[in-house]
């Protein structure tokens, strides 16, 4: 079978799309901050709550945005999201109010939190359940591939122009695709919402929370995050304590995170159709812990580069793998419902930062492999997983 008759039409557009819009998104939000601090002259303390906004409004976002997507259908809840998303960059491209910059933040993790249950549950309804880890790792690649481009994009751009054309090319971006998807969603049939999910949010809300196999799930992946949230945040501020020039080790680090994840994503994915989605995420697990285990005990190059290939390892077998979960769990008339709740797990991301810094602060020799145990415990919550099936 070719790689274009392994999905449907539709499926490889969607992925087309993940690149070009998360191409555009990369161009100019990993510089929101710098754009803050010399544009806006914002505080630290600002900064900090503009950027962490968005994942704490994604965190519940999601669970409304993909029962909306049950509720009133995938096209509805995508379209209108877009061009809402499109104004919000333009929106950072032309404020000058720090409590703008946290509003349009804010719709920007919710957009994100509706955006993405709503595509992927179109994905899941126009691709067989045997080809769905295929699918989700294939995604996950084509995110990767937008973090390698986008930012080189966005800083060129912004050298040879304003500093706000970047937010103001993303938000042309946006609309072109919302337009060219509104043409291609109404030349297919999307799958009609159906009579099950004609629920009130509340009653769904409650069906959730008494679903364990989703809570365990989602307990789980709160701890993985809370693991890989420390490369953003505690990483870059201890290899700045050990390493001499630390910033250059560390943007070194990114890169290879993101070459790491292009070159072994595929043949990762191939051998983990083998093996159960528990047993895959358990392995990625262990990977992110021995990763983790060696940012700790690193004290040169060598150990850091050796430790972030693990880590990534863990991170290729682990990600694409919890969306594979969330479908074998969901309903099929909930599945957006469902990959919005595990939208929860967010709250790793929120509360990574807090606990590494905090452990930085006052335990920095125990702070990783602390945050390594964290992770390993996540496997309890799976092999309850495991258990209910």
């Amino acid at each position: 079978m070719t790689l274009s008759k392994l999905f449907h039409p539709l499926v490889w557009i969607i992925l087309g799309g993940t690149i070009f819009t998360r191409i555009a998104s990369f161009m100019a939000m990993p510089f929101l901050a710098i754009y803050l601090h010399n544009e806006i002259q914002a505080s630290p303390l600002q900064i900090g709550l503009t950027i962490g906004i968005a994942p704490l409004i994604s965190t519940v976002g999601g669970f409304f945005g993909g029962y909306l997507t049950d509720r009133f259908g995938r096209k509805s809840v995508i379209l209108l999201t877009i061009i809402v998303w499109s104004l919000v960059f333009f929106g950072f491209a032309t404020v000058h109010v720090v409590w703008l910059f946290i509003l349009f933040n804010a719709l920007n993790g919710l957009c994100r939190s509706f955006f993405e249950p709503s595509t992927q549950a179109l994905m899941i309804d126009f691709t067989p359940a045997d080809k769905r880890k295929r699918l989700f790792s294939l995604r996950y690649t084509a995110i990767n591939i937008a973090a390698v481009i986008g930012p080189i994009i966005g800083v060129y751009i912004s050298q040879l122009s304003s500093p706000s054309i970047p937010f103001m090319l993303t938000g042309l971006m946006y609309i072109i695709y919302a337009v060219f998807l509104f043409f291609v969603l109404n030349r297919y049939q999307m799958q009609q919402p159906k009579a099950v999910t004609q629920t009130k949010i509340l009653s769904t809300f409650t069906i959730l929370l008494t679903n364990r196999v989703l809570l365990s799930f989602i307990l789980g992946a709160i701890l993985i995050n809370i693991g890989y949230s420390q490369f953003d945040s505690t990483l870059p501020q201890i290899i700045e304590l050990k390493i001499d020039e630390g910033a250059k080790l560390y943007s070194l680090l990114i890169s290879l995170n993101a070459a790491v994840v292009l070159l072994l994503q595929l043949p990762i994915s191939i051998i983990s159709e083998r093996f159960s989605s528990t047993a895959t995420l358990v392995v990625g697990v262990l990977f992110f812990a021995i990763g983790l285990f060696m940012f700790g005990f690193s004290t040169n190059y060598t150990l850091y580069i050796i430790g972030m290939i693990i880590f990534t390892i863990g991170e290729i077998f682990a990600f694409p793998t919890m969306n594979v979960m969330i479908d074998e769990i969901a309903p099929d008339t909930q599945k957006a419902t469902y990959l919005g709740a595990a939208q929860f797990k967010n709250l790793g991301g929120f509360i990574g930062p807090i606990i590494g810094g905090w452990l930085l602060t006052h335990y920095m020799n125990a702070m990783f492999p602390v945050i390594a145990v964290l992770v390993l415990c996540s496997c309890i919550f799976y092999r309850t997983k495991t258990a209910a099936h």
